[in-house]
Order: C-alpha cells, then structure tokens, then sequence
C-alpha cells in the first residue's frame, strides 16, 4: 500500500537552500549565545576577584615618616573584621606597576609614590569596610582606601552592554530566519496553488492543510538547526582546543587574559541545544501562521 503524496514536495530545490538558510542563521544564534555565557561567565568571574581584594593608598609627607604610617594601617586593617590577609607591596612590585609608563629602574625613594598595602577579604559581605575607611582617615594622614567598586560597576556595565548586545544579535538572526520562513512557504503554496485551492474547495480544514506545511517545515527547521547547531559546537570545541594546545599565541594568550580560557562551558552548550529548538519550533509556527493566514483570504 502506497502512502499519500505529499502536498509540498519534499525534495524542492527551495526547500534544500530554506535548509541552508536555517542552518546558518542557528549556526550564528549558537555563536552569539555561546559568546555571551563566555563573556557572562568571565564577568562573574572578574567581579569575585575584584571584590575580594582592596589597597590601601598611603601618600608620602614632607617631612613625615612613611613607615610608621604603613605599620598603622596595617594594623588597623588587621583589626577589621572580615579580613583575611594583609601585605604591604614591595618597592620592587610597586616599580613592576609603574613600569609600563615610567620605565625600569626607577628609584621611588626620589619620587612621591604612594606605597600600596594590598587586603585579601575573606568575606566581602562580612567586612567591615565602612569602619576600616573612617579609622584610616582618622588615624592615618593620606591614607585612602580603594575598594575598586569603580571599576567594579563599570566592569557589570560593559558586561551588561555586551550582554545585550549579543541578545539583539541572537533576536535579529531569528527574525531573518522567520522572514525567510514567511518567504518560503508563500513560494511552497505558489508552487502548489491549485491543489491548495481544490483540497479547501471540496471542503479540506483549513487545519489539515496548515498541518502539511507545518511537519514539512518542522522537518526542514530541524535538519537546519542540527546542523548549524552542531557546527557550532564543533567551533567551540575547537575554538577552546586551539588556545589550550597554542601557549604563548598572541591570540591564546589574549583570550586566556580576558576569558582564562575560551570554553564556554555548560550553559554555552545548552543555550546552544536551546537555539536548535527554537529554531525548529518558529519554522514550523511560522510556516503554519502564513499557510492559515493565506486560506482565510479565500473564504
């Protein structure tokens, strides 16, 4: 027993370069979905660091001493509550800061360069910073205390531009592939007009017909999404392969200082399975709306 024909043609030239079409746009939505649990990911991870670390700036005086200064603000933030370790920067590590902009071998005894007590906290939400910048302020002369929550907003801002960012990307290449879509079965149903036409005639639902498009579509946005969707996990495979296996690249050693590293972990690779879905789904939502909004316009 023969099954019945299909109304839309399986093996249409449109239909192999529709699934051309989806499988590039997944393969683009992978990538900035995968982009953005990276970027996400080292956010979070620069935030900890940031906020698990203070200094103390202590500004030489004209005739002051730095040192006892020092050893009262070491003191002092050795008594705070919440700290975990507490050094003083060496005038070698000082040197290695500045040198980027004054040179090596500088000799900061014959410059005013305030000397940098470096805090470990061992817990952010427990310390007491409050208290530790009002005691050094009144017990210490040019002490500042720097919790860098400057940079720390700046950093969840950049993040977050980035972050968004990638979402209107992710959202632009879905609403190329639905046009696409739209396209493609308006030109499914002009292939196939006038057997459309007779099935409503004689009295096919609006319904049945909607559903043939909608599994032939489902198909198609299915075989696309696979493959853009595993071509896209294969570049992040090898995206992370080639900066591991490739030290002291310029390019693996940039991504190792922003990202330690470029994989983008498991909400990368679920986010990515999750494109494929969507993109499955809006295909076949898609093409069914067009079939069904094409029928009541021949009634």
């Amino acid at each position: 027993m023969t099954s019945p024909t299909p109304i839309v043609p399986p093996q249409a030239v449109a239909g192999r370069a529709l699934v051309l079409v989806v499988a590039i746009m997944c393969f683009l939505a992978c990538l900035a979905v995968g982009g953005l649990a990276l970027v996400s990911s080292a956010a979070r991870d620069w935030q900890l660091d940031i906020s698990r670390e203070i200094t103390i700036q202590v500004k030489p005086q004209d005739g002051v001493p730095l040192e006892p200064q020092l050893q009262k603000a070491m003191t002092i933030a050795r008594d705070t509550a919440g700290i975990r370790n507490v050094r003083l920067m060496s005038d070698r590590d000082s040197a290695k800061l500045l040198e980027p902009w004054l040179g090596s071998g500088l000799d900061l005894g014959a410059l005013p360069v305030p000397r940098l007590i470096v805090i470990e906290l061992s817990d952010p939400e427990a310390a007491d910073l409050k208290g530790l910048r009002t005691r050094l302020q009144r017990e210490v002369d040019n002490a500042v205390l720097d919790d860098h929550s400057v940079w720390s907003g700046r950093l969840r801002t950049m993040a977050g531009a980035m972050v968004a960012a990638g979402v209107t990307v992710v959202v632009l290449v879905l609403v190329a592939m639905v046009l696409s879509v739209v396209f493609a079965t308006r030109a499914a149903m002009a292939g196939n007009k006038d057997v459309i036409e007779v099935l409503h005639f004689v009295g096919a639902e609006d319904r049945f017909i909607a559903k043939e498009f909608q599994r032939h579509f489902l198909m198609m946005g299915l075989k696309g999404g696979a493959i853009g969707g595993a071509a896209a996990l294969v570049s992040f495979l090898l995206a992370d392969w080639f900066t591991r296996e490739t030290p002291g690249l310029a390019l693996s050693d940039q991504a190792h200082a922003l990202f330690g590293g470029f994989a983008v972990g498991l909400e990368g690779y679920a986010g990515a399975l999750v494109v494929v879905g969507v993109v499955a789904g809006l295909t076949a939502l898609t093409s069914r709306w067009t079939v069904r909004s094409y029928l009541r316009q021949l009634e």
